[in-house]
């Protein structure tokens, strides 16, 4: 294995440790949405309150790999998704200032209008990750010299909405699951309806996904069949989606939140077997592609990132493993929680 692939693992990981932490907390902020009663409202917020920015550092620390690792995919998908980009980067920031300022004013208004801010600070980026990611999937319009030619209305297509309202759904799912844990009563009743009603809706989007993609994306499934590793992390896929339910319905929410996290894995690992050494595909000729070799820092600039990362990450992992041991447990609202 040699550190173009190296490199093309670890930035799979780092989405897939960034999917799993800030996708539930997306997730509970969108529910936060249809939450009527204050004190479930203050729940929801203080159940990701301690920790939605620690979750924040794998996205950072993601987007920075990229940049280092393969400098012409970021610079390709990030001038092309760039609208995108700094509606996802307002949402985030909405949506960071609502912790802060929601009980600043006892107000009903002023509470009302950053409660929305949290909401859809939440439910944008949850679903423009997975617009973006079906994007990438059908291939960007990219040419010769790795240019993107496309637009922003180009990238609201059919099929990266259906990928992307799929992947909204699992993420409210994987907050209803995170939010159950953490609560009891009357909330956590809600949260389990929640969580069966998504687990449907999101098997049908996947299924409807998968099945566009045959026609969108063939080139995916490209001697797919004969990887191992597809088998392992398809078979993975099907036996945490089955369990979901079968652990909620059982009151196993810390059991269930581990399956949806492996569902999130699974599904990541696929798109990397599919896509391998594919970086950005392009829609106008897969010859175009940047690739995990021709998108590439140097042999150098990718060993010294390597020694970094493997200072870095054990440090990232040893932080985040701390604050969820410390805010652990059923949340209980005091005179200083949000």
């Amino acid at each position: 294995m040699d550190l173009n692939t190296t490199w093309f693992l670890l930035v799979g990981v780092l989405i897939i440790g960034y999917a799993i932490l800030d996708g539930f907390d997306l997730g509970v902020g969108v529910l936060h949405l249809f939450t009527k009663d204050e004190n479930e409202k203050r729940l929801a917020m203080n159940s990701v309150g301690p920790i939605w920015d620690g979750n924040e550092v794998w996205l950072l620390t993601g987007g920075g790999a990229l940049f280092a690792a393969f400098p012409a995919v970021y610079a390709t998908v990030f001038s092309g998704f760039y609208i995108a980009f700094m509606l996802l980067l307002a949402a985030l920031i909405f949506r960071a200032v609502s912790f802060e300022f929601r009980g600043k004013v006892e107000s009903a208004g002023w509470k009302k209008g950053w409660d929305f801010a949290f909401g859809l600070g939440s439910l944008i980026p949850a679903l423009l990750y997975g617009v973006a990611i079906g994007n990438i999937l059908r291939g960007l319009p990219i040419d010769q010299n790795g240019n993107y030619l496309g637009s922003f209305i180009g990238l609201l297509n059919p099929y990266s909405i259906l990928v992307g309202l799929a992947g909204l759904t699992f993420f409210i799912m994987h907050g209803a699951i995170y939010l159950a844990l953490k609560s009891d009563g009357a909330l956590q009743e809600r949260m389990v309806k929640w969580i069966n009603m998504t687990w449907i809706i999101f098997i049908l989007l996947y299924l409807a996904a998968t099945f566009s993609t045959f026609f969108t994306a063939g080139y995916l499934f490209d001697g797919i069949l004969s990887n191992p590793l597809f088998w392992i992390l398809f078979i993975l896929l099907m036996v945490s989606i089955v369990f979901i339910p079968v652990s909620v319905k059982g009151k196993k929410f810390f059991q269930a939140l581990i399956f949806s996290s492996s569902v999130i894995a699974a599904m990541v690992g696929l798109v990397a077997v599919s896509l391998f050494p594919k970086l950005v595909p392009s829609g106008i000729d897969l010859a175009y592609s940047l690739t995990i070799y021709n998108a590439s820092s140097s042999e150098r600039t990718l060993t010294a990132m390597l020694i970094i990362a493997l200072i870095g990450m054990p440090i990232v992992i040893a932080y985040t493993y701390f604050i969820y041991r410390i805010f652990k447990g059923k949340v209980v609202l005091g005179k200083e929680s949000y």
